[in-house]
């Protein structure tokens, strides 16, 4: 009896094994529309990982700089259904970008579909070593004396970082001078090198450099101090008043059919509830989240509302 249940267990398994264990019809790339080494290029490359053995087809992470981030939405939109292709983006492509540019080449709602929502972070405020501050007062006291100074780098132009410049130089009382890079590695590089002065860009980007004593952090965007860095104060404990998240979620071409679209983000999904996923993203500095294309679309609608506003009353035109 016990030989005939075990004959019959496995012949079962075939018919048990899960969906996600399928093969695409061809390899999948994930596309980054920033350059290597910022946090949007760092979670393409732990999911792609993760998805390349779940999947069996190889996965392929290509860097489409350019435009801020849109270039990259503007080439991947519409593309042919039989592609296996997904766009890995932040709000400056999916929510910023549609609210400041009047010919945005693209519409988030009309020519995507979210896929997974697969990561939440914060902002950093850091200075160059040769920058004579170590707190942030000190710095809002040196850009008031040296105003001409005041030139903050941001990882992108029209980014979320690029916002929170703005909005801090409004409640400093500092007219700040926005500069955008094609990405975090060229902004760190000119940080570090004493380019520019100030920059603005996601916390875990700039915690390894402020680790090895390359630059300072000075304080965080997140509403208590950040797990990974918890001598670094909040804004708020700084003396401004200021608080703000980004995300990064995978989204697909509308042009997909449904059923890959819920495969790979059945799949995504189950890689983010994998540990060693999870162990990754924290050895980034970065907070995982594994959440489901509802979940996901939930999430868009309420950063929409609270972030819309905030985009408009700051002016800024492209």
């Amino acid at each position: 009896m016990h030989r005939r249940t075990l004959a019959l267990g496995l012949a079962a398994l075939p018919l048990a094994r899960p969906v996600m264990a399928q093969p695409l019809d061809g390899p999948l790339r994930l596309v980054v529309p920033y350059a290597p080494g910022g946090s949007t290029d760092r979670v393409a490359r732990i999911v792609g990982d993760k998805l390349q053995a779940s999947l069996g087809v190889p996965v392929v992470v290509e860097n489409r700089t350019g435009a801020g981030g849109r270039l990259a939405a503007q080439q991947l939109k519409g593309a042919p259904a039989s592609q296996n292709a997904l766009l890995v983006a932040n709000p400056a492509v999916m929510v910023v970008a549609p609210l400041v540019f009047q010919d945005n080449g693209y519409d988030p709602d009309r020519d995507f579909t979210p896929v997974s929502h697969v990561n939440d972070y914060e902002f950093g405020l850091a200075v160059a070593s040769a920058v004579p501050v170590r707190e942030l007062s000190h710095l809002l006291a040196w850009l008031r004396a040296n105003p001409e100074k005041a030139n903050f780098g941001v990882p992108a132009t029209g980014s979320l970082p690029h916002f929170f410049a703005l909005m801090m130089g409004e409640k400093a009382g500092v007219k700040a001078q926005v500069i955008g890079y094609r990405g975090s590695g060229p902004l760190l590089a000119d940080l570090m090198g004493g380019q520019v002065p100030v920059a603005f860009d996601t916390l875990e980007t700039q915690l390894p450099q402020h680790d090895a004593g390359k630059l300072r952090v000075l304080a965080s965007s997140g509403a208590k101090r950040s797990p990974f860095s918890p001598s670094i104060p909040t804004f708020r404990e700084a003396g401004l008043d200021l608080v703000a998240t980004g995300w990064n979620a995978f989204f697909a071409p509308s042009t997909m059919p449904a059923d890959k679209v819920e495969r790979l983000a059945a799949a995504i999904t189950a890689a983010m509830r994998d540990p060693d996923t999870q162990r990754r993203f924290a050895d980034a500095k970065m907070t995982p989240v594994a959440s489901t294309r509802a979940q996901t679309r939930s999430m868009l609608a309420a950063y929409r509302a609270q972030w819309a506003p905030v985009v408009r009353k700051s002016g800024y035109q492209p």
